[in-house]
């Protein structure tokens, strides 16, 4: 039934997130370059990169799944980002009266570089994915990275190519009261300010990153309106829980789970099992012993007991193979040399943190109350899937701090300055570590979809930080200008491109948290979070610590 619901879910995101997600997003690109062109020359490059992505998907045999269900809409939301830069320079050179084709020349020169370097550091970010131990985001971090090469290579070639044979509205220059050169001038009057308060709501929101806690349920992964949580909540309550571990229990010699000091071992372990307050049902061996134990001295209730010797165990369990229905046995209890059983744990439905605690207490009590047990292990697919979430996250610790390293030389490389590399780190980072804090603060729980977020998004945050230093060491380096004006003239040239590529990065992940695949609208819920934080920081915060910096270092 889960699997089902998984591939339900799948379609249900490919036939209403996704297309709803296209139309949103093309309307609001519409708005934002005020023409048909700007919806329809992107359009030919997303169509070309996720037809791409997925193809090559088939080819190298990577599977589609309900995680990698969601690839199209990510892709459709990097690859405008891309597009947007493109586009709004080209208007903004033919509002400046330059013909179409040196407009579109023009735009490749100023934002190659900085394209180039979003496109590498987001690749370079999904790809982290692959540490992580649930294959199906390694195939999702896969995907995205070869949909974002394909999209970086038309977004340069095609797409300008196509700028050159149509006729755009330009976009004109002036002066206005909520435009980017206003909103320049103000962070610059008020540079001390913002960045003492910046930094304030820095750590304000980075401490409550702690307040996040692993809280994975495989069965809430649907939303409350599908109907396997309908049913999976029905049986919680009304008969069963939805959690069980398995426990395989060794007694170290054949035959040996016959011996009655074994059985009274197992059987006080299932008691106390039955003592824990999550505990619905137990089901072990000795119960079945005790049982017939119990018929054969004509149901006397004080002989529901363990047998007081081996031989009486063993030709109680004898009788009882004996008389089951053909067809049947006791080897999905017991091994064929009868030198281990298992005991099955059914619980009510437990997050993943509360199934490791009841597990870990049960090793602690059979450490310290057994002697029989010569080898002891916990399994079983809810128990499994608890671990997952731990390795992931522990996994994922790995490819994040990778990730962290790697576009931190990929950016001091590029912007040719150790000081800028490590001032782009500081705006880089921040934003994610400020949403967990806001996810902490608002929710407080994270599952296996998150632990991949932080590497997943490095790559996009960069993106926003990448293009304003850019324009900001043009300004510096070629123009000559000091730091205030380099900080004004990267606000009038690429200020309104940001804020765009953020409206449409955020549309199209709040889409994904529309997802009725919970894991899907938690990863685009929180992505939308800090992609958002990452246009406050590089608009608050990174232009107040560059000017100061700057004039540090002329002092």
């Amino acid at each position: 039934m889960i699997n089902q619901s998984f591939v339900e879910a799948t379609w249900a995101n490919a036939s209403t997130v996704l297309p709803l997600s296209i139309a949103i997003m093309a309307a609001i690109l519409g708005f934002l370059t005020r023409g048909f062109a700007g919806i329809a020359m992107p359009g030919a490059v997303i169509f070309l990169s996720v037809s791409a992505a997925l193809g090559l998907a088939g080819w190298i045999g990577i599977p589609f799944s309900t995680t990698t269900s969601i690839t199209p809409t990510i892709l459709l939301t990097l690859v405008i980002a891309n597009c947007l830069h493109v586009l709004i320079t080209v208007q903004q050179h033919l509002g400046a009266g330059n013909h179409k084709r040196v407009a579109a020349v023009r735009s490749i020169e100023l934002n190659l570089m900085p394209i180039f370097l979003a496109n590498v550091t987001t690749a370079f970010g999904f790809l982290m994915m692959n540490f992580s131990e649930v294959p199906p985001y390694r195939h999702l971090g896969t995907l995205v990275a070869i949909g974002t090469a394909v999209s970086f290579v038309l977004s340069v070639t095609l797409l300008p190519a196509l700028l050159s044979l149509i006729s755009m509205r330009p976009l004109r220059p002036g002066k206005s009261r909520f435009g980017m050169e206003s909103f320049g001038e103000f962070v610059i009057r008020h540079k001390n300010v913002l960045l003492w308060v910046s930094i304030a709501v820095i750590v304000g929101l980075v401490s409550a990153v702690p307040r996040n806690e692993l809280n994975d349920v495989l069965t809430h992964y649907f939303d409350e309106d599908t109907q396997i949580r309908q049913d999976s909540e029905f049986l919680d309550e009304r008969l069963s829980g939805n959690s069980v571990i398995e426990y395989s229990i060794e007694s170290g010699e054949p035959g040996g789970i016959t011996d009655p000091a074994f059985l009274q071992d197992i059987s006080a372990f299932a008691e106390w099992y039955r003592m824990q307050p999550e505990t619905r049902h137990v089901f072990v061996i000795s119960d079945t012993i005790r049982e017939l134990n119990k018929q054969l001295q004509g149901g006397e209730a004080d002989a529901y007991r363990i047998p007081e010797t081996r031989d009486l165990a063993s030709q109680l369990l004898l009788l009882y193979e004996m008389s089951l229905p053909l067809g049947l046995d006791v080897n999905n209890r017991i091994n064929l040399s009868k030198s281990a059983t298992r005991m099955t744990v059914t619980t009510q439905t437990l997050s993943s943190d509360a199934l490791l605690e009841l597990d870990a207490r049960a090793k602690s009590w059979v450490v310290s109350n057994t002697q029989s047990f010569s080898e002891f292990q916990s399994s079983g697919f809810s128990l499994m899937f608890a671990h997952i979430g731990h390795r992931n996250i522990r996994a994922m610790i790995t490819g994040t701090v990778i990730a962290f390293l790697g576009v931190s030389l990929i950016l001091i490389f590029a912007f040719r300055s150790l000081r800028i590399g490590l001032v782009s780190l500081l705006s880089n980072f921040v934003p994610g570590f400020m949403a967990f804090g806001v996810w902490g603060l608002v929710v407080g729980e994270v599952g296996i979809a998150l632990s991949v977020v932080m590497a997943m998004t490095i790559g996009i945050v960069v993106d926003d930080t990448v293009h304003f230093l850019s324009k900001y060491l043009h300004a510096k380096r070629e123009l000559a200008l000091d730091s205030q004006d380099a900080v004004r003239y990267a606000f009038r040239t690429v200020g309104r491109a940001l804020y765009a590529t953020t409206v449409i990065l955020d549309a199209g992940f709040l889409f994904l948290g529309m997802s009725d695949f919970f894991p899907a609208s938690q990863m685009g819920r929180l992505t939308s979070i800090m992609i958002m934080l990452a246009l406050v920081v590089d608009f608050l915060f990174l232009p107040p610590l560059l000017m100061l910096i700057d004039r540090k270092r002329a002092g």
